[in-house]
């Protein structure tokens, strides 16, 4: 049992049994905490000592939870506020969300529902929590990283970024940035791949009025805007060559004119590059000037790609399903168990926007509760992975499960043995695993026998429907599917002349 950290979270719950219930679920897991009975008594905690978190009922004696998250974010806003309640529904739990909670949840839950969330926003050590909030770094590789920027943040050295595209080169500018002494000061960014090379120098350097057609009035420029600040130039491989020797005399110069003026503006601005392009092999094709790639490679720090970095893949994707959930309508929606394997298992060459852009997908496609893998919707294409995204998990016939004399069991019903404050559906649905009856068990391995995958698939799923008296609720929980997956095999198979339960 180790401690998650040396703070505490502030737990407020105004029921004695289930406070107490509560406490003895975080004491188990060696978690601190404080535990008080109304909103009063919470803000006068917080107002004496640090926590991590707050988790709060929503119905409290006078203080309601939703006061007291409009209280905590006036008072104390990066302090995460997780709250919980049996009576909710999706306005208040939505209404919640956009107030500023991190998470939400919904009573009755299981105790590892409650402990998951709070690791998910535990520091690893006091020092962590006073830290402002950065990128995220649960993985060895982005944590060298941070403390890489870290140390160079205390300077003004030019940083160059390097790494794919979409993995997350500006979230670490923008975290230089926050570390560094020019924390309170514009932080300006700029992707040179997205302007025109026609409107890149006045974007770049300000122009006068009547400088050029179109110029009805003066305008600063993105270094003047970064004036004792920091500049972020994304995708810097892209600039024209005749630019590129515009910009060196910036950055060597430290001083910028607007375009169509003559009067010179001295700078003060801190400047961090990025590229996914290997800019010494551009150098040496003359497509990229070789004293600005010697200028702005002071500091070089590579950003790895997500797939190398898959501690970081989950606390990921629940930030962006915190983010986007409340504002999609989706107050309550969360990944399934398969749907986190896929992830796991999925190799992102999208990278982190690839993530971000599943999850917003996942959160449109889902029934509200479970974002299946069929919601994420990735383009899977090997026979182990497909069956994640399909929702069952039977093995390549190649492989010792999936060959001829494969045999397929299945638990029987089971009664789930939790405490009365704990009846998730999560595991009502994992002790929903029923069994196939031994008629359709043994056309099951005939068909394995047969080698196709597609045949198992359909027999399974049409077994486990005459199991359940073609009950789709019951057998989507059984299935670990989407019902908007099921519908679809069913539509197809009927189509097909085959009889449907």
């Amino acid at each position: 049992m180790t401690q998650v950290t040396a703070l505490p979270v502030l737990l407020v719950e105004d029921d004695p049994s289930l406070r107490q219930a509560l406490t003895e679920t975080l004491s188990i897991e060696g978690i601190e905490y404080v535990a008080v009975g109304c909103g009063e008594d919470a803000l006068s905690i917080l107002r004496e000592q640090r926590c991590f978190a707050v988790v709060s009922d929503i119905r409290l004696p006078k203080m309601s939870g939703l006061d007291l998250l409009q209280a905590i974010r006036t008072e104390r806003p990066e302090l995460p506020v997780i709250l919980m309640t049996a009576f909710a529904d999706t306005s208040t739990a939505v209404q919640a969300l956009k107030g500023g909670a991190r998470d939400f949840l919904m009573k009755p839950f299981q105790a590892e529902q409650l402990i998951e969330v709070i690791h998910r926003y535990a520091p690893l050590d006091e020092s962590a929590a006073s830290r402002p909030q950065g990128p995220i770094a649960q993985d060895p590789l982005s944590r060298q990283l941070l403390a890489r920027i870290e140390r160079v943040a205390t300077t003004d050295a030019t940083v160059l970024l390097l790494g794919e595209s979409g993995s997350g080169k500006e979230v670490m500018a923008q975290y230089l940035h926050q570390s560094s002494a020019r924390a309170t000061r514009p932080f300006i960014a700029l992707n040179c791949a997205a302007i025109p090379s026609s409107l890149l120098e006045p974007t770049l350097f300000g122009h006068e009025k009547g400088s050029f057609t179109g110029a009805i009035k003066s305008q600063p420029g993105k270094f003047e805007l970064a004036q004792n600040g920091t500049i972020f130039l994304d995708e810097i491989g892209e600039l024209p060559l005749d630019l590129q020797a515009k910009l060196l005399r910036v950055l060597q110069e430290r001083e910028v004119e607007r375009v169509g003026s003559h009067h010179t503006i001295n700078l003060d601005v801190r400047v961090v590059a990025a590229t996914n392009q290997d800019l010494m092999d551009r150098t040496k094709r003359g497509q990229f000037r070789e004293d600005l790639y010697y200028r702005i490679n002071v500091f070089a720090l590579r950003v790895p790609p997500l797939r190398d970095r898959p501690r970081d893949i989950m606390p990921l994707a629940e930030r962006f399903l915190m983010k986007y959930r409340a504002n999609m309508g989706q107050p309550e929606a969360r990944l399934s168990d398969r749907s986190r394997e896929l992830m796991m298992h999925y190799a992102w060459p999208g990278n982190v926007r690839e993530l971000e852009n599943a999850i917003q997908r996942g959160l449109l496609m889902c029934d509200g509760r479970l974002i299946e893998p069929a919601d994420l919707d990735l383009p899977i294409k090997s026979v182990s992975s497909q069956n994640l995204l399909e929702g069952h998990g039977e093995a390549p016939a190649d492989s010792p499960v999936g060959g001829a004399t494969a045999q397929l069991t299945t638990p029987q019903f089971q009664t789930p043995q939790v405490p009365a404050w704990q009846t998730p559906a999560s595991a009502v649905a994992e002790d929903l695993l029923g069994s196939i009856d031994e008629a359709t068990s043994s056309g099951l391995r005939q068909v394995e026998a047969q080698h196709d995958l597609r045949a198992i698939e359909r027999e399974h799923i049409l077994g486990v429907l005459r199991q359940v008296n073609g009950s789709r609720r019951r057998a989507v929980i059984m299935l670990g599917m989407s019902e908007r997956t099921l519908r679809h095999k069913l539509k197809a198979w009927r189509e097909a002349g085959y009889d449907i339960p």
